[in-house]
C-alpha cells in the first residue's frame, strides 16, 4: 500500500472513531453529572450581517460563559418561554414577547432590548418580536438608558417628558425606538404573545393579559432602590448585566432545540 493510499486509510478511520468518542464521552458526563452548564450555541453566521458594536460585542463575549451561574428556578422560568417560542416557530409562527412591569421605565425596556440583542445575535431576528409596556405611562428613565450605553448600545434621544430613544447594537441595522407606554399600546400585539411579567407590583396587579397566549412571571429587583444613592450606577449595571445574561439564556435555548430539529 502507497503511502497516499495508508493516509486516507488513516484519515478515514479517525473521521469515524472521534464523532463515537464525542458522543460517549457527553453520555458519561451528563450521567455522572459533570456537566452542569448548557451548551452555548454560537451564533449562526450570515456573512452580509454586520457584527454587534465592539464595545457590545465584548460586553456579550464576556457574558455568555456566566449562563450556569443562573439560578435554577429562573431557569426553570425562562426554559418555559423557550418552550413557547420554539413551538410557535415550529409551526412557522413568529414569536411575540411582551416585556410588562409597572411604568415601562427600567426592568421591561431593558428587558426588550436585550431579548432583541440577543435574538440577532444567534440568527433569530426574524422569528422573534419584542415589546415592552407598562400598566402606566411614564418615562424610559435615563439611568438604564446610561447603562445600555455603558454596555454598547449606540442611543440618540428626542426631547420631551417622555422622550423617545432611537437604539442600535449593530451599525447597519434598524434602530429600535423604545419610549413608556402602556402594554398595550397601538405599538404592541393585541393577541398571541407571550406576556412576560419583569416585576412583581404588575404581575399582581394584571393577573390577567388580554390576547395572551402565555403569561409568565420573571421578575426582577428594582434598581429604582438606588436611585440618587452612591450605589446607583453599581446597581443599574448589575440589573442591566443580569437582565442581558437571562435574555441570552433565553435565546440560546431557543436556538438549541432551532438547530436540532433542524
Amino acid at each position: 500500500m502507497t503511502t497516499p493510499e495508508i493516509l486516507a486509510c488513516l484519515s478515514l478511520a479517525v473521521s469515524m472513531v472521534l464523532p463515537a468518542i464525542s458522543q460517549t464521552s457527553q453520555s458519561y458526563s451528563l450521567e455522572y453529572g459533570i456537566i452542569s452548564q448548557p451548551p452555548i450555541v454560537e451564533p449562526m453566521k450570515n456573512d452580509f450581517k454586520p457584527e454587534l458594536y465592539p464595545t457590545l460585542d465584548r460586553y456579550v463575549s464576556l457574558l455568555l460563559p456566566k449562563m450556569a451561574s443562573i439560578d435554577g428556578d429562573r431557569k426553570v422560568v425562562i426554559e418555559e418561554i423557550a418552550n413557547y417560542i420554539f413551538e410557535r416557530l415550529s409551526q412557522k409562527e413568529q414569536a411575540n414577547l411582551t416585556f410588562i412591569c409597572t411604568h415601562n421605565s427600567r426592568r421591561s425596556q431593558l428587558s426588550q432590548l436585550w431579548a432583541e440583542t440577543a435574538a440577532y445575535y444567534y440568527g433569530l431576528e426574524a422569528e422573534i418580536n419584542n415589546y415592552s409596556g407598562g400598566t402606566e405611562i411614564t418615562a424610559f428613565n435615563f439611568r438604564a438608558v446610561s447603562a445600555l450605553e455603558r454596555s454598547g448600545f449606540q442611543i440618540e434621544k428626542s426631547a420631551g417628558n417622555n422622550p423617545r430613544y432611537a437604539i442600535k447594537f449593530t451599525q447597519n441595522a434598524q434602530a429600535i425606538g423604545n419610549f413608556s407606554k402602556k402594554y398595550d399600546d397601538v405599538t404592541n400585539p393585541k393577541k398571541d404573545f407571550a406576556a412576560i411579567m419583569t416585576c412583581s407590583h404588575a404581575d399582581e396587579s394584571c393577573p390577567f393579559i388580554p390576547g395572551a397566549k402565555l403569561r409568565i412571571a420573571l421578575p426582577y429587583d428594582d434598581p429604582k432602590a438606588s436611585d440618587g444613592t452612591a450605589d446607583e450606577k453599581l446597581i443599574y449595571d448589575e440589573r442591566c448585566s443580569q437582565i442581558a445574561l437571562e435574555m441570552f439564556y433565553l435565546i440560546n435555548q431557543v436556538s438549541i432545540k432551532f438547530q436540532s430539529a433542524r
